[in-house]
């Protein structure tokens, strides 16, 4: 493989429109590695909340779109979502397996797009970015970064060799926090369980912070703290990679 010198950052709709930090994060992490991060002019949604109700005619024209924004380049995609990676890695290849000439630029594409751990670990092969905070966190693996891409062992690596970081395990931490995107609309009965669930396990973790790879799941269980009036906080792991200061 030749020498990686510049990146292409999907920054995703939630990030861009609610967390606009971690956007900026990402992109910190990426530049301190020495990378040029280009951020491509007409990238919209990636089209998987159509796709998850149901609407394929929808989401095949967002990706389409998205494979010809992201194909003026050749350089790796990386993303601070596991969600939205999954989306292209996986869905996009069979969305436009029958239409040429996408079927093979969607195969190309999803080949090169990472969540951000995944491109950090797998590809660039770094697990320490110098980073310092002294926080007690835990990890919660979400269902596509976890289930979806296989990245569990990685945004652990990165979050080990953090400087003063108290990494705190999160019981039965793979189970969903039950956002799910439109699930959390339209099962909000269940989705909800789902969440105190969750909720009691970061409150037996003594962790004061949750930390993740998707601002969706995050921001669910955001709403779910708040709610409680606990005093613990999410934050993405960008965030806490891209940090130098002693917080």
């Amino acid at each position: 493989m030749h020498r990686i010198t510049r990146v292409q950052l999907f920054v995703t709709c939630l990030v861009d429109q609610f967390f606009p930090n971690v956007g900026l994060a990402t992109a910190k992490v990426l530049e301190r590695l020495g990378l040029k991060v280009e951020v491509p002019d007409g990238l919209t949604c990636c089209g998987q909340p159509a796709f998850n109700g149901g609407f394929q005619d929808e989401a095949r024209r967002m990706a389409r779109h998205t494979v010809d924004v992201l194909s003026r380049s050749d350089a790796p995609v990386v993303m601070p979502s596991g969600s939205c990676a999954d989306m292209i890695v996986h869905r996009y290849p069979d969305l436009l397996s029958d239409d040429q000439p996408y079927a093979r630029r969607a195969r190309d594409l999803a080949a090169r797009t990472y969540e951000l751990s995944q491109f950090l670990v797998d590809v660039l092969g770094v697990t320490d970015l110098g980073a310092r905070s002294f926080l007690r966190v835990a990890y919660h693996p979400s269902c596509h970064t976890l289930r979806g891409l296989g990245v569990d062992r990685q945004p652990r690596e990165l979050l080990r060799n953090v400087r003063g970081l108290d990494c705190l395990e999160l019981p039965d931490g793979a189970a969903c926090c039950g956002f799910g995107g439109l699930f959390a609309i339209k099962m909000a009965d269940i989705s909800g369980a789902m969440l105190q669930q969750k909720l009691d396990a970061i409150e037996q973790s003594d962790a004061s912070v949750v930390v993740g790879t998707d601002v969706s799941c995050l921001m669910h269980i955001a709403g779910g703290l708040k709610r409680r009036s606990g005093s613990v906080t999410v934050k993405h792991l960008a965030e806490i990679l891209a940090g130098t200061e002693d917080t």
